[in-house]
């Protein structure tokens, strides 16, 4: 992994700057995005290492210099330049603090991600290698780019959710990348994790990436090694909607759709899970390794007496040259993935956006490494989004939308990589006049086509008799109904706390963001743990009432802790990306390039201007 990068960026932080090629060049599958080459008269390489150049607490400690005393002074004084629209600073004198805190978080989910990376283990890896076959992150490698970022999703996905039957990152590895100059969806699957097969989890996160590629219409490359569904998990892997023949399906639609769909079979493609490369556009197999069969030989053997070897039956051999299943003959894994970019040149060209991103942009004005110390230890004291903003928006610039008023919420417009953005951030807790402001805004954005970025620290609407009176319920809906309906591109982080209505109003997962993230520090759920044990501790206490019974003290410290302790875990960040509740859990200085590759797929192929932008009526 390279320095400075979580395992969601991984690869070359300088290819960002590279990720598009011009539109216009004679011969290449070009698109328009929001990360293009920088023009400006400094080197991009100049500006990305401000980002990204030290080491990533991912997969070091933490370990970097605080900033001057000029950082403590008040927000009017500190503010480098004159321009209305230019972020101050706006770190406080907790920052120190806070980067300890921060980096104690990133420390731990360092070794989750490590541990998710190592898949099935040195046994099962060395095994891998020694019949020939890369891992899936090399043959990713072997895939994308030379220097090209790739942006991995879910790396977290299935950890502890079937106790000692453990599935590191789901058995599956899914994320967005570049080929022959364009950006593609691509799933591999691992076959030193329980052979490749699928359990629930693994088709969730396939599902996931499919559902990406096609809100983004981005191609889909699949490098298939699997053994198929997990059988003794059948019940939840095989009958029902979104289970494993929804990935057939969706390739089918997406096929018709005009987004292509190419696999590489890499080695097993077992029962349901030949599907896959059958149904794609075009099919490579490699030599030897690669089968593809609806009932491998046991299978056969068992049903028809007949005895033969797994080449026999499926191998490349037979697919290539007899029954037409696969289009493309490899000799060994490199040659596959070769002829896999080859074919990914000669796809059509991508539709080009109505209005690209500038070709230039000005790096924020403070270090990215910052945004470790803007949250505080303590969850319960409140910061400033906009000393988020002002290291994520280019120039730190932010043209702010009614400013004066529902100050709990920023909103305006400013540029990531030069591709504009809606902003919608958290400064607190939502009142009606915050709810209306977001709405209004929303809409605009929606009309204009501009994307939207919502960065997520709330508690939720409003609550009280004079909320209540006036109409925190209608407004709030206001909101709701504008985030759900605006059809532009959505990236959501959640950089704090995400509870109750507020994570609908700033469009968590029920309301279809095309990415959405979490930094360590986050928490989501119906309400906090404290709160959830005073609520259940008073229903308890009720029922030991009605009952005529007395309620120990001593019991009810004991259920409010057990209240407390279970909605904690169940709101940290590794409970929420194991179940795919999110996109992944990020390090704080990555979130601009992540939310910049974000929006690069989100923006590549569809036009600015949407007409399908639609709103019922609002109860004003």
């Amino acid at each position: 992994m390279r320095p400075g990068l979580s395992p969601l960026c991984r690869r070359a932080a300088a290819g960002l700057s590279a990720l598009v090629q011009d539109v216009s060049a004679p011969g290449t599958a070009a698109i328009s995005s929001s990360i293009l080459q920088n023009t400006d008269t400094t080197s991009a390489t100049s500006h990305l290492p401000r980002e990204g150049g030290g080491p990533s607490a991912f997969s070091k400690p933490f370990a970097c210099g605080f900033p001057s005393s000029l950082f403590w002074r008040s927000v009017s004084t500190a503010s480098t330049s004159s321009a209305s629209n230019v972020l101050a600073p706006a770190l406080d004198r907790e920052a120190a603090a806070n980067a300890v805190a921060m980096a104690e978080l990133l420390t731990h989910m360092g070794g989750l991600h490590a541990a998710a990376r190592a898949g099935g283990g040195a046994a099962a890896i060395a095994r891998h290698h020694s019949r020939a076959k890369m891992l899936p992150r090399e043959r990713i490698d072997a895939l994308l780019d030379e220097g090209s970022p790739f942006l991995e999703l879910s790396p977290l996905a299935g950890r502890g959710l079937y106790g000692d039957d453990d599935v590191p990152g789901g058995g599956i590895v899914t994320g967005i990348g570049k080929v022959q100059g364009r950006l593609v969806a691509i799933v591999a699957n691992d076959a030193t994790v329980k052979g490749g097969t699928y359990y629930p989890i693994t088709v969730k996160k396939h599902l996931r990436l499919q559902e990406v590629a096609a809100q983004c219409r981005l191609p889909c490359l699949y490098l298939v090694d699997s053994g198929g569904a997990n059988l003794p998990r059948q019940a939840d892997v095989f009958p029902d909607r979104d289970h494993f023949g929804r990935i057939f399906y969706n390739q089918a639609r997406m096929s018709a759709a005009g987004i292509p769909q190419v696999a590489v079979v890499l080695g097993s493609c077992t029962a349901g899970g030949a599907y896959v490369p059958a149904m794609a556009d075009e099919c490579v197999i490699v030599r030897g390794n690669g089968t593809i069969f609806l009932g491998g030989p046991p299978l056969v053997k068992a049903a028809t007496g007949e005895d033969v070897s797994a080449e026999e039956l499926g191998g490349a051999d037979l697919h290539c040259s007899t029954s037409g299943v696969t289009d493309h003959y490899a000799q060994d894994e490199a040659h596959a993935l070769a002829i896999a970019r080859d074919i990914v040149a000669h796809l059509p060209p991508p539709p080009t956006a109505s209005a690209a991103a500038a070709a230039s942009w000005q790096e924020p004005l403070y270090p990215a490494e910052e945004l470790r110390r803007v949250v505080p230890a303590d969850a319960r004291r409140p910061f400033d989004v906009r000393a988020v903003l002002a290291r994520l928006l280019d120039g730190s610039r932010l043209d702010e939308f009614k400013s004066n008023y529902g100050t709990t919420l920023v909103t305006g417009f400013g540029s990531i990589y030069g591709q504009e953005v809606g902003v919608v951030a958290n400064q607190g807790v939502l009142f009606s006049a915050a709810a209306q402001k977001g709405a209004h805004f929303v809409q605009l954005c929606a009309q204009r086509g501009v994307p939207l970025l919502f960065l997520q620290n709330i508690t939720g609407f409003m609550v009280g008799r004079a909320a209540e009176a006036g109409g925190i319920a209608k407004d709030g809906a206001k909101m709701v109904r504008a985030v759900a309906n605006a059809d532009v591109p959505k990236v959501t982080v959640v950089i704090g706390g995400s509870f109750g209505a507020g994570n609908y109003g700033m469009c968590g997962r029920a309301y279809s963001p095309h990415f959405m993230y979490m930094w360590p520090n986050a928490r989501i759920g119906v309400m906090g743990g404290e709160q959830a044990a005073g609520v259940l501790a008073q229903v308890e206490a009720e029922k030991h009432r009605r009952k005529g019974k007395q309620w120990a003290p001593e019991e009810e410290a004991k259920f409010r802790a057990s209240m407390t302790a279970a909605y904690d875990t169940q709101a940290r960040p590794e409970y929420a990306s194991a179940r795919l509740w999110d996109d992944g859990c990020i390090d704080p200085a990555d979130t601009r390039r992540v939310v910049g590759l974000s929006l690069a797929a989100a923006t590549a192929n569809v036009p600015r201007i949407s007409t399908d932008s639609r709103f019922g009526p609002f109860r004003f």
